[in-house]
């Protein structure tokens, strides 16, 4: 059989992707996955899918969100901020990044993903700064300008535009969602449903 192939569908800011990252990039490559990194745009998908942005969801759900991000947090050990110094932030320079990246590869897709994920939630970074950008591609051990300029041509805004566009025709709702074979897995609280999937696949 032929090696699996994973749609990762993230919201360049999204708390619970960077929960999951490193464990799904060790998921994928224990399972010799090919990754399909497909950073997307909010302000496109949630009016499509029913989504609201955080600023617009009802206090109770606001404050029951900070609940979940305490809880996952503890569970999973995890260096991160629940009320970072630079959230909300703009994903979108991110986000164009992070497709420039992909044009290099997958691994080099992944690790960016990561750097800027982390950039938010762990190390409190402004990923909405071209400098910032600029910082984690220099430690992703890219080359920066290379890629600042490759995310400022058109055609790498139009596949961010396809991205999201490709997200809602899957029935993708929200970050990070893992696509295999058509099957949708929503939160990283779902990697172990995923892990089981790649697993029957295999047998």
């Amino acid at each position: 059989m032929s090696a699996p192939v994973i749609d990762y569908y993230l919201f360049a800011q999204s708390p619970y992707a960077y929960m999951g990252h490193a464990r799904f990039t060790a998921l994928a490559r224990r399972f010799g996955a090919t990754v399909n990194v497909l950073p997307m745009d909010g302000a496109v998908v949630f009016p499509a899918t029913g989504g609201l942005p955080l600023p617009k969801r009802a206090p109770a759900r606001i404050s029951y969100r900070m609940d979940e991000l305490k809880r996952w947090r503890d569970f999973l050990g995890l260096p991160m901020h629940v009320q970072p110094k630079f959230f909300p932030v703009a994903g979108n320079p991110a986000s164009l990044m992070i497709i420039a990246a992909g044009q290099q590869g997958q691994d080099a897709a992944l690790k960016l993903t990561g750097a800027v994920l982390t950039a938010v939630w762990e190390r409190e970074l402004d990923i909405a700064s071209p400098d910032v950008l600029a910082q984690l591609a220099g430690e992703a051990e890219l080359d920066a300008a290379a890629l600042a300029a490759a995310a400022a041509q058109a055609e790498t805004q139009a596949r961010f535009e396809a991205n999201s566009q490709q997200a809602i025709a899957a029935e993708v709702f929200g970050a990070p969602t893992y696509v295999l074979d058509g099957e949708r897995f929503w939160g990283q609280d779902r990697l172990d449903f995923l892990e089981r999937a790649l697993e029957r696949r295999r047998s």
